[in-house]
């Protein structure tokens, strides 16, 4: 882990002395384009046009905080990465991540674990999907669930927030409204409103 993190650093430090680089000049650095691909999806570089991009003010010991945050997740049975994690490994919040939050089955016993936030739900599979960080498959809530779920679980304007950023369409991704409605209707979140004020 440390080779990357240095190999990837010391580019990223040499780039940042520009106000945006291109990719040719990322993949001059050292960095290939997919990796340019993982940091933007990370929030930690910008796309700003095509193939142009700035890096943000970010510690890129970041990307291996995730690592954290999967030990945690596996270490729980049935463990689904969901809100505020979720947000922010979908890059659909500014917070900062203070701790790791996981969803557990209903049913099931919170078990105890360091900085995490243990939220026992209903219909867990559902909206359920794996990613991998580092070498390590994960369970997390997909982008849809995990919008949805803020209006359930977290203040309104976080969830505002969220469902803004999920709205705005970038190259990578495109918001899935009918998805989005759909699981808010078996959730039973009413969306509506504040997807026609936001997509006006």
């Amino acid at each position: 882990m440390g080779m990357i993190r240095s190999k990837y650093s010391e580019a990223f430090r040499a780039l940042s002395k520009k106000t945006v680089f291109s990719s040719a000049e990322g993949r001059k650095a050292g960095i290939p384009p997919r990796m340019l691909a993982y940091f933007c999806q990370k929030g930690q570089i910008e796309k700003v046009s095509r193939g142009m991009y700035k890096i943000k003010d970010i510690d890129f010991h970041s990307a291996f905080e995730w690592e954290d945050l999967a030990i945690t997740a596996l270490s729980i049975p049935n463990g689904v990465i969901c809100l505020i994690s979720a947000l922010c490994y979908y890059g659909l919040t500014d917070e900062i991540m203070r701790e790791f939050w996981i969803a557990i089955p209903h049913a099931t016993t919170s078990p105890s674990r360091e900085n995490a936030r243990i939220v026992r739900m209903r219909n867990i599979s559902f909206g359920q999907t794996t990613v991998k960080i580092g070498s390590r498959k994960i369970k997390i809530f997909d982008r849809e669930r995990t919008v949805v779920d803020s209006f359930r679980y977290l203040d309104k304007e976080t969830a505002l927030k969220a469902l803004q950023a999920y709205l705005k369409a970038n190259n990578d991704r495109k918001p899935d409204i009918d998805k989005l409605l759909k699981y808010a209707k078996k959730l039973r979140v009413d969306l509506t409103p504040y997807i026609s004020a936001f997509t006006l």
